[in-house]
């Protein structure tokens, strides 16, 4: 069962990377290149009718860890809690900034709440990189100091960063060079991720230069992609073992370059759909490699003193486990119908959907 829970919590924050991950990079676009109002209410409208049903991914995920791994759940969200406290106050202001700028008609009021809308996507994106970097590179459980443990195996607490900067270092913190590099890593893709979005979902006067904007940078997505590779075996010497053991694994990274790749065709694509497929490829490789890659492990320990945290050692019950896949099984039901009528009903371009107009 733990095996189950895991490919049905990846699953699902997989999906929130893919969903929610172009309502980020949506909001990059609107903060760097929508230089007109038509542009800016057309960015807002590919959006406006799905933002805050693709959060809902999140939570769920949330509860999914909550209810099988809930070890996890209490180690990381005391030892993230402020950057998960900080990523909280952004998902405010990006909601804030969606649902207030058209609640008064005054520039003064509409540039504070862009703002607000432009930068919490920017920072929401970098964040989760941030937060991925975290995991990949793992915590010092049990803040172990000396060769000794000081607190409980689980336990730990990682502050924003730390003096020496570095993801080798004892004291950890949440932001370093390694940390850094999945951050941009992750905000260039979803920006890429975004733009697709409101090329397929409008006909904003911009969705021409927005092609050029992803082909330039999808050059700058393959070089992080390169380097986090390589960097990322520095940081951890075992993080191809599972791809050795295992080759059928490499049918993830396969599918992200092929997304990957096909991204640089963006400007011959005659279907607006394609480019938002290939980045959605792209991500969905990306993710599900991370995950193979560590498998089963949910949470690495940088020491040697306290073991990693693996869906073996952190799951709930067998009976708890075993009785929640029927309940999880009504939810998924219910969401894919709600997904299904949501897309049906908003099919096809957006710009004509009056959202924000009050």
């Amino acid at each position: 069962m733990e095996l189950f829970w895991y490919i049905v919590l990846m699953f699902m924050l997989g999906v929130y990377v893919i969903l929610d991950g172009y309502d980020f990079g949506a909001g990059i676009i609107h903060l760097f290149f929508a230089k007109t109002e038509e542009d800016k209410s057309a960015i807002t409208k590919s959006i406006g009718p799905f933002w805050d049903a693709n959060e809902v991914w999140l939570i769920a995920s949330g509860g999914i860890l909550f209810f099988a791994f809930p070890t996890l759940y209490a180690s990381s969200f005391s030892g993230f809690y402020l950057p998960l406290i900080m990523i909280l106050w952004l998902l405010i202001f990006r909601a804030t900034g969606l649902e207030l700028r058209s609640q008064v008609n005054n520039v003064m009021w509409h540039k504070i709440w862009d703002k607000a809308f432009g930068i919490s996507s920017l920072l929401l994106a970098l964040f989760f990189g941030l937060a991925l970097g975290n995991v990949v590179r793992g915590v010092n459980l049990g803040i172990v100091e000396n060769g000794v443990s000081t607190q409980e195996a689980i336990y730990f607490f990682v502050p924003l960063w730390n003096a020496e900067f570095s993801p080798f270092s004892e004291r950890l913190g949440i932001i370093d060079w390694f940390t850094i590099l999945l951050g941009l890593l992750a905000v260039v893709a979803l920006t890429i991720h975004g733009a697709n979005w409101v090329i397929f979902k409008t006909n904003s006067s911009i969705n021409k230069k927005l092609k050029g904007i992803i082909f330039k940078l999808n050059i700058v997505l393959c070089v992080l992609v390169l380097v986090s590779v390589v960097v990322w075996g520095k940081v951890s010497e075992n993080s191809l073992q599972n791809f050795i053991n295992h080759p059928w694994l490499f049918v993830f990274p396969f599918i992200g370059l092929i997304g990957l790749l096909n991204l640089f065709r963006i400007k011959k694509m005659k279907k607006d759909g394609l480019g938002f497929l290939s980045s959605s490829l792209f991500l969905f490789g990306a993710f599900a490699s991370t995950a193979a890659a560590l498998f089963p492990v949910l949470l690495p320990s940088t020491n040697t003193v306290n073991p990693s945290l693996t869906i073996y050692n952190t799951a709930a019950d067998a009976y708890g486990l075993s009785v929640g896949v029927y309940w999880w099984v009504i939810a998924f039901i219910l969401v894919i119908v709600y997904l299904i009528v949501q897309f049906r009903v908003f099919k096809g371009k957006m710009d004509n959907v009056p959202y924000g107009h009050h």
